[in-house]
């Protein structure tokens, strides 16, 4: 009972956990101001419809930020919220005045690679763990950016 924390899991695994999650923190951090800035900062004949659907995905960034932030806490961990962390630990980089939709598009899909590979490999370490509400939250997640990445292919024709 010594190497397990409040919840039941493994203390080891339940830090490295924590320490993947953070690393998902920071990469949903600066995928969600990206998506802010495309949001703002979009023009031209697809501005009504690319407008919306980047409010929509920053919103839903928003509350995935805040239940990776409740889950590493609930692993017994601290979130990290240095915005300077962020930009060291993210593979997904800044985006600075991004105003055409096809290359704000384009941004998103590569985002949205970077997170779904590393909530597998999340669900992977969850897995090994036997942290169910880790491996729900990243299962749930996949699934939603899958057919994500399928509607932003498809608004590319790709």
């Amino acid at each position: 009972m010594k190497n397990l924390n409040r919840i039941g899991l493994n203390i080891d695994k339940s830090k490295m956990l924590a320490d993947k999650l953070n690393e998902l923190l920071a990469n949903y951090s600066i995928f969600y101001q990206n998506t802010r800035g495309f949001h703002w900062n979009i023009k031209g004949d697809k501005f009504f419809e690319l407008h919306l659907k980047f409010e929509e995905l920053y919103n839903d960034l928003q509350l995935k930020i805040d239940e990776v932030a409740e889950r590493i806490l609930t692993l017994g961990y601290s979130p990290e919220h240095a915005y300077s962390s962020y930009t060291k630990s993210s593979k997904i980089s800044e985006s600075k005045k991004v105003s055409d939709g096809l290359v704000a598009v384009e941004h998103i899909l590569d985002g949205f690679q970077v997170i779904l590979l590393l909530q597998r490999e999340i669900l992977d370490i969850a897995s090994d763990a036997n942290d169910e509400g880790t491996n729900a939250l990243m299962s749930d997640y996949i699934q939603l950016q899958e057919k994500q990445v399928w509607m932003y292919s498809s608004f590319l024709k790709k």
